[in-house]
């Protein structure tokens, strides 16, 4: 069992990939990794760690073809007080640090989380009286607060005891990380406009500066990036693609067409790519999808309850959002092979493993069922079919100087002027030229 401290710090890791504008221009790797919450514990797994099981759970990943794993910081878990980083929590995060570099994974931390699975994750020194008027539930000390409860957000881009709070993680997180091979780079948070939006962009901008540069201090200069979703794009959520590029080595961007009203159908998955094409071509920076997947059917109904071309079947008595297996194996192959020949990064699939029914009663798969389903693995530790798409795909090279000229026409500083509108359409222009090139190689 790898524990924390075991590691040679000057080892170079022979899997990792630098990002960004540390990205080695003779690697020819497109990147495959996974999002990573336990199955038997998702979101609560900091306050009951088991080195045991993560060693488990990376080797699976490892075995089945994934190069890394995202993982996330919840931030109750790592910062119950605003000047106190939990070092037991460090720790911890140490010890999946010497984990993954035994098991030939590299890990991205993903900090102040902060918005995950459709709740709002927060310490208690986060919260302060108020009329919510938000879309997600708060979940915090134990407790969940719903949509119309009296607590808010602190806003987090611009109350100055928060960003001291928020510094002091990146310099404890960086530190206790410096130099450990195994990680490829930071994230500073997880569609973070779900929980609070800057009230400018020259607030965002100030925010990326501070946070990129107590990271890069503290962490010998690791690539770091943001973890922006789709909603940032249909809406000027003070989130702009060229600000965040001016600070961040790398971009990202997450897309789950059956969320997105514009897309053709609830399985399409040359939006995909079509989202980080429009991201790469605002903040002129790499871009890494950095999560995508549909939730499966459950096993026992999986062969007897279908959903093709549409919404899940309500023989799942669970959600609308299901679908079966073998759509997910198709899914994932075209969606891989798209962003590959896109020129993304790479691809993080949405995510480990189904969660084990023991936890259905608590958020967030409480409040969201569907949520219960979106692994590659089935919460038993058996792999689902799609498992043969990522060991497929596991070598796949990567294409790099895509251009972007289905956009050549459009000013990226009027973007947001109306965005949704503006994807709508630009969506359209991309179908086209992805048409034209079928059309061009005789297909």
């Amino acid at each position: 069992m790898a524990v924390p401290g075991d590691h040679d710090r000057g080892q170079d890791k022979g899997n990792k990939v630098d990002m960004g504008d540390n990205i080695d221009k003779n690697d020819t790797r497109f990147v495959l990794a996974v999002n990573y919450w336990p199955a038997k514990k998702a979101m609560y797994w900091w306050q009951s760690f088991d080195a045991g099981e993560v060693e488990s759970d990376f080797r699976k990943i490892a075995d089945i073809g994934f190069k890394g794993v995202r993982i996330f910081l919840t931030w109750e878990d790592f910062q119950p007080e605003p000047d106190t980083v939990s070092p037991r929590a460090l720790d911890d995060l140490a010890c999946v640090a010497d984990i993954a570099d035994a098991c030939g994974l590299w890990i991205m931390p993903t900090l102040f989380c902060g918005h995950m699975s459709g709740v709002n994750w927060m310490p208690g020194w986060m919260l302060e009286p108020g009329q919510s008027s938000g879309r997600f539930p708060i979940f915090s000390m134990g407790r969940l607060h719903n949509c119309q409860s009296q607590v808010v957000i602190r806003n987090f881009w611009m109350d100055k005891e928060v960003i001291r709070a928020q510094r002091l993680q990146c310099r404890e997180v960086a530190s206790t990380l410096q130099g450990h091979p195994a990680i490829l780079a930071y994230d500073l948070g997880n569609e973070s406009s779900n929980c609070a939006v800057p009230v400018d962009r020259s607030t965002a901008r100030a925010w990326f500066k501070k946070m990129v540069l107590d990271i890069k201090r503290h962490s010998d200069g690791c690539a770091v990036t943001f973890g922006m979703h789709a909603e940032d794009l249909e809406e000027d959520r003070k989130l702009w693609p060229q600000d965040i590029g001016r600070f961040c080595d790398f971009l990202c961007m997450h897309g789950y067409p059956f969320y997105l009203s514009w897309a053709d159908g609830p399985l399409d998955a040359r939006v995909l790519p079509f989202l980080g094409a429009v991201t790469r071509w605002l903040g002129k920076k790499p871009v890494l999808l950095e999560e995508f997947g549909i939730p499966t059917l459950p096993d026992a109904i999986n062969d007897h309850a279908g959903s093709r071309g549409g919404s899940a079947s309500s023989a799942s008595g669970t959600s609308r959002y299901l679908w079966q297996e073998s759509d997910a194996v198709s899914f994932y192959r075209d969606a891989v092979n798209m962003l590959r020949n896109e020129g993304m990064l790479g691809a993080f699939a949405w995510c480990y493993s189904d969660y084990h029914p023991d936890l259905w009663d608590m958020p967030p798969l409480s409040c969201a069922p569907h949520e219960r389903y979106f692994g590659i693995f089935r919460y038993d530790g058996t792999p689902k079919p799609v498992a043969r798409v990522i060991r497929e795909c596991s070598s796949l090279s990567l294409l790099r100087d895509c251009g972007s000229s289905w956009a050549e026409d459009d000013d990226p500083d009027e973007f947001y002027l109306c965005p949704e509108s503006n994807l709508r359409r630009l969506y359209h222009r991309y179908k086209e030229r992805f048409a034209g090139d079928l059309l061009r190689a005789g297909r």
